[in-house]
């Protein structure tokens, strides 16, 4: 039987490319994304004031103002997971979480936020100055820091400052236990936030 050289030649090269553009194609991997969506359940229900609350977006370190999840594996070092991320950034993730935690104070008459910038007595400004996996301690730890600034509305005036610092064990050595504790830490974080707004707006 006789053999075509030059179509046999054509369909090896065919090959060869085929081949060579499968070597050269970037391998697909999912993306895994989270929320962070915990408030506290246990808040205690207060008397309703007349005063109204504007809470904005928090500020961010610029480390954290990403939806890449941070983490730690030796001191002065931050690094991200490749395969795993926030669904959305923490500052625009934990901003509901804190208006939704002090309405449930039940403590104001109305709690904004932006756009809805209305007219409001009190301002909540606050800064998240670190969200990181840390497993340079055993158990590893999730830790959450944020700055947080009450003023009143009318005349500027900075009624007070605190800053909130939550360290959650993790159960496990990976990102998924990050997750976990790190809404546990925001849970706990918004309890002790709640507290601070309420007997500063007093």
């Amino acid at each position: 039987m006789k053999i075509d050289t030059g179509r046999a030649t054509f369909i090896v090269l065919c090959v060869v490319l085929f081949s060579g553009c499968a070597l050269l194609s970037p391998v697909k991997t999912d993306t895994k994304k989270y929320a962070l969506n915990d408030i506290p359940l246990d808040l205690p229900s207060e008397r309703t004031q007349s005063a109204t609350l504007l809470v904005l977006v928090p500020e961010t370190e610029p480390l954290y103002a990403t939806t890449q999840m941070a983490y730690t594996t030796q001191a002065y070092q931050i690094a991200y997971f490749s395969q795993n991320e926030w669904a959305e950034t923490p500052s625009q993730m934990i901003q509901p979480l804190i208006v939704e935690t002090l309405r449930h104070t039940h403590y104001f008459s109305d709690v904004l936020s932006p756009p809805d910038f209305g007219r409001h007595t009190f301002t909540l400004r606050s800064e998240i100055l670190e969200i990181k996996q840390n497993f340079t301690s055993k158990p590893a730890m999730l830790q959450l820091t944020m700055r947080f600034t009450l003023s009143r509305e009318a005349t500027n005036q900075v009624i007070a400052t605190k800053e909130l610092s939550v360290q959650e064990p993790m159960s496990e050595r990976n990102p998924y236990a990050g997750v976990v504790a790190a809404n546990e830490a925001v849970a706990k974080l918004l309890r002790e936030l709640a507290r601070f707004v309420v007997d500063k707006a007093d």
